[in-house]
């Protein structure tokens, strides 16, 4: 997955499944100056001669984080005497990577995440599929590979390691070692570690020097709008101007439904977290969805935090701008949806939660007075093993967002347009979506957990868009709450076959797909078709505090839809009991399922512990019932993958 946000609560981000992570927005370009669709596919060496430029830099990204980095290694282009073109691979005929050669010193640069169960992102899929198609001649193409992954998945980083192997086998020049970058521990400390040694290694390559100090380079400049009709101003669009006035479908990722919230209610009864369940509606938006499938929604940020990087910059929020790229040639006209004004860019377009990666402490450092202050910013962005260390603890660990780091160095005043330059877009977040379309065909449910905590600075960190959504509450006033959304599809499938058996184990939230699964067996059942047994595997942390959807699972149990219903609550008891400690208890059921009657595994939840250690139970019931080796059985559960017998949805 790529980079993760604080509340894939139902999906993960870089790599698996779905995550993350979600096709996130791709760079903003104003209707006016021409949206890139599908039928306008651009020839991006004649631009590159146009242009004057001898670098490209692809990226395959799902949340934003490739994108980023392409932008960032293009910009750090120009200090070695070179041209760099970030560039989305969708938007360009990838055929014509042959004729790079032509361009003399040229290189093309992929920064490719992982997404799902290995797979490219939604922008890079044309282009996996051509690497697999072509028998193109790549000689005397140069060219460099970083992959974004999480090793919490099985499939690490496979994009990147196909799209850096498969550029070989066609005759590619490799001019650095495929970088991988690693999201479940430092997936920035691990890019700024492979660019320190790519940049002096091109030089060699090329045979072409650093330009000498490193300056910070602006890409877009400001345009302050005095007199301007409002009509003309976005106020949260993703992408056409008024959409959310005139909504016309289809809807998209840059094109969201404004659904209104029907549902909104704590799912736990006790314990200090906030499970809820929300329900959207979807009536007149023709969005189709199946059980297993995630819905998209686009946060706000919270208004305090913006006002109060208004007061500490000491700037009217409420002036309107646009920021315009300064290279004319340029697809990516602005940063994000312009004109607006700050307060709109701070609220629906910038991430101003999450802990800035180190090229924006290097570009704000210049705002500092105080030299200490500048030293540590400029130290914090450096590869130094003291730099990095001082970031891991001064920004990670205490978890500082951008209004902390300018409340906690009092002589940074960055200009906010630099600012705004510099900050990530504020993504979609994804949910395993909690109901079935059979029942529910005008409604998508939501379960989620509001994330909030205080952090080592004292500070409150809030999710941005758990909280969000929890403050949505349906009143009686007549005022209704709406939550821009589209509806991703997945790979996580019920049976063809209703016979099929199914074994469902989701602990926590994970429970989301799985009551849509549920309710869509008792719908069959309803048809009057055969349904197979339906086993589920709960697991949460008491009884009679957290035991989410308990009402519906037991009238399901007793209904016949649910054969089987096990919970395991793993602080009741002194010891603590998880599912996986439940499926070791049927083992010989389980194995008979599995083995003889063609049920279908699915899992839902977390990656790092909770998939794993249920992997684990699941090859020793194999070694233990089905006297299998411990290869044999990682060999048999990895075929019941490969027939979409074994799914997952799992984030970190």
């Amino acid at each position: 997955m790529e980079d993760f946000s604080e509340e894939q609560c139902s999906e993960q981000t870089p790599e698996p499944l779905l995550v993350p992570d979600f096709k996130s927005p791709s760079p903003f370009i104003c209707p006016q100056e021409g949206n890139i669709t599908p039928t306008q596919i651009f020839l991006f060496i004649e631009k590159m001669k146009k242009t004057n430029r001898n670098v490209v830099v692809f990226y395959g990204s799902q949340t934003g984080t490739a994108e980023e980095f392409a932008n960032r290694l293009a910009k750090d282009a120009q200090r070695y005497g070179m041209k760099g073109m970030p560039t989305d691979p969708e938007e360009y005929d990838m055929s014509e990577l042959s004729r790079l050669k032509e361009i003399p010193n040229s290189m093309a640069v992929f920064c490719m995440a992982t997404y799902g169960e290995g797979d490219p992102t939604d922008n890079a899929q044309e282009f996996y599929d051509w690497m697999q198609g072509t028998d193109d001649d790549l000689a005397g193409v140069n060219f460099a590979v970083f992959g974004l992954g999480n090793k919490t998945y099985e499939h690490f980083n496979a994009t990147g390691k196909y799209t850096d192997k498969r550029l070989a086998e066609l005759g590619g020049n490799r001019v650095f070692d495929l970088g991988l970058g690693d999201d479940d521990s430092n997936l920035e400390e691990d890019f700024i570690s492979w660019k320190e040694q790519f940049w002096p290694a091109v030089c060699e390559f090329f045979g072409v020097e650093a330009t000498g100090e490193d300056s910070s380079i602006r890409q877009f400049e400001l345009v302050v709008h005095n007199d301007i009709n409002m009509n003309e101003v976005y106020t949260g669009e993703m992408g056409r101007l008024k959409s959310f006035q005139t909504q016309k479908p289809p809807f998209d990722s840059k094109n969201p439904f404004l659904a209104t919230v029907t549902g909104n209610r704590k799912l736990n009864e006790g314990g200090n977290r906030h499970l809820m369940h929300i329900e959207l509606d979807i009536t007149d938006s023709k969005i189709r969805y199946d059980s297993g499938d995630h819905v998209a929604v686009y946060p706000t940020n919270d208004a305090a935090v913006v006002n109060r990087i208004g007061e500490r910059l000491g700037v009217d929020l409420d002036t309107v701008i646009s920021l315009k790229n300064l290279d004319e040639e340029s697809n990516k006209k602005h940063p994000f949806p312009c004109p607006t004004t700050y307060r709109t860019a701070l609220t629906h377009y910038l991430d101003i939660n999450n802990t800035p990666r180190t090229n924006v402490l290097f570009e704000l450092a210049q705002y500092a007075s105080d030299p200490q202050e500048q030293e540590n910013m400029r130290k914090m962005a450096s590869a130094s093993p003291e730099g990095k260390a001082l970031y891991h603890s001064w920004v990670l660990d205490s978890e500082r967002n951008i209004l902390a780091i300018l409340e906690d160095l009092p002589s940074l005043n960055p200009p906010i347009d630099h600012l705004c330059e510099l900050l990530p877009r504020l993504q979609a977040r994804y949910y395993s979506i909690a109901s079935s379309s059979k029942v529910y065909p005008t409604s998508i449910h939501i379960c989620a957990v509001v994330i909030e905590y205080t952090t080592k600075t004292e500070r409150v960190f809030k999710g941005v868009a758990t909280n969000w959504l929890k403050n949505k509450e349906v009143t009686d006033n007549g005022h209704k709450h709406t939550v821009p959304m589209y509806v991703r599809r997945s790979q996580f499938r019920l049976p063809f076959k209703p016979s099929n058996p199914i074994i469902m184990i989701g602990p926590g939230t994970g429970i989301a797909p799985f009551m849509g699964f549920i309710q869509e067996r008792a719908w069959q059942k309803e048809q009057g078709k055969e349904v197979g047994e339906t086993i589920l595997y709960f697991g949460c942390r008491h009884k009679n505090e957290d035991f989410l959807y308990q009402q519906e699972l037991e009238e399901f149990e007793r209904a016949g839809v649910l054969t089987q219903l096990n919970v395991a609550f793993s602080r009741d008891q002194e010891h603590k009991i998880y599912v996986q400690h439940l499926l070791k208890k049927n083992k010989e059921q389980l194995w008979k399922l599995i083995h003889s009657n063609n049920a279908h595994i699915y899992v839902c939840g977390d990656a790092r512990n909770m998939a794993r250690d249920v992997h684990t139970a699941f090859y020793e019931i194999a070694e233990e019932v089905g006297s299998l080796t411990h290869t044999q059985a990682v060999d048999y559960f990895k075929k019941l993958m490969t027939k979409g017998r074994y799914s997952q949805d799992v984030w970190s």
